[in-house]
């Protein structure tokens, strides 16, 4: 009997790219056509090469937070499994570069902070991976961190992520999403997030 003791990095390196991992992204538009920019965004996420959308939540009409003097939000979130990268800081910076690219193609224009807009893609959760990446541009800020650090808070995140998974207990929060909702809901009026049907 012969055993193959050679490495073949060709097979190696295929095997890495086909890793993929379940990312969650929170949509989000208040000015504009927003249900057609939400739309739009599902559409193009769809067309990503190697991404697959496996579900998107209901829509719900939210009350603005930060900046409240602007029009009601629809959010939702999407669930997509995405190319894990060669390390999970690669991979989940190439997803946020990619919704970047899509928020521009969509439309959005660059205003304040929680200020209005066209359309929003957020990273939330990229697998089971804790990630922080600094800029150094701004000290004090990062390129990118998820689980999404104010989503734990957020019912307008909360209430479509429990749509897809209610049992996710994403990495640092100790407690499972729908037990998060359940959390802040208690807290909040029930006008704060209204299901308004699907995109």
């Amino acid at each position: 009997m012969r055993t193959e003791s050679r490495f073949d990095v060709s097979k190696m390196a295929k095997r890495a790219q086909a890793k993929r991992v379940r990312a969650y992204v929170g949509l989000g538009a208040n000015v504009g056509d927003t249900r057609a920019n939400l739309r739009h965004a599902i559409r193009a996420m769809t067309a990503l090469p190697g991404v697959r959308v496996r579900g998107v939540s209901r829509l719900y009409r939210t009350k603005p937070v930060g900046v409240t003097d602007q029009p009601d939000f629809l959010n939702a979130v999407a669930g997509l499994d995405v190319p894990a990268g060669p390390d999970p800081e690669t991979g989940a910076l190439a997803l946020l570069s990619v919704l970047k690219v899509l928020e521009a193609a969509i439309g959005r224009k660059v205003r304040k902070r929680w200020g209005p807009r066209e359309i929003d893609l957020d990273l939330l959760i990229f697998g089971r991976h804790q990630i922080r990446v600094e800029r150094h541009d701004h000290p004090n800020r990062r390129w990118l961190e998820v689980p999404h650090p104010e989503a734990r808070e957020r019912l307008f995140v909360l209430a479509p992520l429990a749509d897809l998974a209610p049992w996710l207990a994403p990495v640092g929060w100790g407690e499972s999403v729908e037990t998060a909702r359940r959390r802040v809901a208690a807290a909040e009026p029930e006008s704060a997030v209204q299901v308004v049907g699907k995109l």
